[in-house]
């Protein structure tokens, strides 16, 4: 596994080892041993989710404010841009963003750290999203930073007006999100 640090460094991009020959391919999404060595965070994952989107849906951007959730995320099937905002108000990225385009065809994963806000894009047909996370759905705690907030800026390759369910849509702006020390 190769680890790629963005922008903000402590978000970064996976890439497995793919073996393949005449049948196909093989490569392990996740080795504990590998993820550890290769990013230097020693990560206990205790849930995984899978989410299935059409095009132009745009989940996000979401965080808990206690249970901070890690999140170990790939993309099995079609493709989307996916964000990770920094919301650590001691961080000297506090309110930063950055985005990649994870797709079944490149394989690529992210981590993202708790502490940062995170969504994602459809760019695809349609999508399915994976998802390991270092603690458990906390629905008391879940929050929700608006997605488009010009404080943000982040540059959303949007192909039409974007699918939200009513809570994304209802996000709250930075200036008045609760947020991280």
């Amino acid at each position: 596994m190769q680890a790629t640090r963005l922008a903000l460094p402590e978000v970064m991009v996976l890439r497995p080892k793919v073996f393949g020959d005449h049948r196909g391919d093989f490569f392990e999404s996740y080795n504990a041993r590998d993820f550890r060595a290769a990013t230097g965070v020693d990560a206990t994952f205790v849930q995984d989710n899978h989410s299935h989107s059409r095009a132009q849906v745009l989940r996000g951007l979401h965080y808990q404010v206690k249970h901070a959730q890690g999140k170990l995320v790939r993309v099995i099937a079609g493709a989307v841009f996916d964000v990770a905002v920094d919301l650590r108000r001691s961080s000297p990225s506090f309110g930063r963003w950055v985005g990649v385009r994870l797709s079944a065809e490149n394989r690529d994963m992210l981590w993202v750290p708790a502490g940062f806000a995170h969504g994602f894009y459809v760019l695809s047909e349609g999508a399915e999203f994976l998802y390991k996370t270092t603690d458990y759905w906390s629905p008391e705690h879940e929050r929700t930073l608006l997605w488009n907030d010009p404080a943000l800026g982040i540059a959303w390759p949007l192909s039409g007006e974007p699918i939200l369910n009513a809570k994304d849509a209802a996000g709250r702006p930075l200036a008045h999100a609760e947020v991280y020390a």
